[in-house]
């Protein structure tokens, strides 16, 4: 199958790119950040989570960021949350759209969430229920899909079973995570095959982190399968805090630049995008990882 002719990009660097900085980033650059990315094109950004700051001190000023960006017509700003407890502190603070965060490995289920996969299903329920009552839209995410640093392979089966019963405790939309970014193009196709018959590709996700230097090809793969959205990060920002050894996601601009030269539209002003993959860079103090980025800091057409 050819390549869409337009697909979505979800930029979850100020969210899951930044929960993996050692240094806690200033509110003010965070809602800098989210601000310039919101004037790119970009028609979805994660903008934080409410997870307990015990577990992800890197955000806990997730309301002040709510409250201090500028929120532009026609982009959503999800924020992710792991309990009721979080989702009744994300609707105190202005959220309009939520994501839950389940595992596909039952290993890695136990030790990042504390709980079976089992009993984490059992958590979202009550928050997708009350999210979609009160009208906001509910992203789910299963990690872990390509595999698991516990547990190493993870079944397609397994990966199906967690995505569908997402989709049935009324998600509308679930991103696959290749989370240690471990994934093949094969893999991928693989598992894409397996989900076919089972949900609408359409309405998944695809979220390559780029360890193994495999993101882009992944996330192609996935879009040649039929697969519409994919989950990038400014810069290449990110990696996995209970992941050891997890890089960072593949990097916005890089995809972007493949799509943009493959005649696919992805609504992303690419010059505006480097520009605050720049900024974000210099808050940070170190250059991007990303190719497309380097080669623009550098003064040339990326190769």
């Amino acid at each position: 199958m050819p390549l869409p002719e337009r697909v979505t990009i979800v930029e979850v660097g100020p969210r899951d790119g930044l929960q993996n900085e050692a240094d806690t980033v200033p509110t003010a650059v965070k809602v800098g950040f989210i601000d310039r990315l919101s004037r790119t094109g970009l028609s979805v950004i994660e903008a934080t989570s409410f997870v307990h700051p015990r577990w992800v001190p890197q955000l806990a000023d997730g309301a002040e960021v709510l409250a201090g960006i500028t929120r532009q017509p026609g982009v959503r700003y999800p924020v992710l949350v792991p309990n009721e407890t979080g989702l009744d502190a994300a609707l105190a603070a202005g959220a309009e759209e939520i994501a839950v965060f389940a595992s596909a490995s039952e290993s890695f289920s136990e030790r990042n969430l504390n709980r079976s996969i089992a009993d984490s299903m059992a958590m979202f329920a009550p928050v997708i229920r009350r999210a979609s009552e009160a009208g906001l839209r509910v992203r789910g995410y299963v990690s872990m899909v390509c595999g698991c640093p516990y547990q190493g392979q993870v079944p397609v089966e397994d990966v199906a079973r967690v995505t569908v019963e997402l989709f049935e405790l009324g998600c509308a939309e679930v991103s696959l995570g290749d989370t240690i970014g471990v994934g093949t193009v094969g893999q991928v196709r693989h598992l894409l095959d397996h989900l076919a018959p089972q949900v609408l590709l359409d309405r998944l996700a695809v979220h390559m982190h780029d360890t193994y230097g495999q993101g882009l090809a992944n996330t192609l793969a996935a879009f040649e399968a039929g697969v519409r959205i994919a989950d990038t990060s400014a810069g290449g920002l990110g990696g996995c805090p209970f992941a050891v050894g997890a890089t960072g996601n593949l990097a916005t601009e890089d995809l972007v630049y493949a799509l943009h030269g493959s005649g696919v539209a992805t609504g992303v002003d690419l010059e505006a995008l480097l520009a605050t993959t720049g900024w974000m860079a210099d808050q940070l103090g170190r250059p991007p990882t990303s190719r497309v980025a380097r080669a623009a800091m550098a003064g040339r057409e990326p190769s």
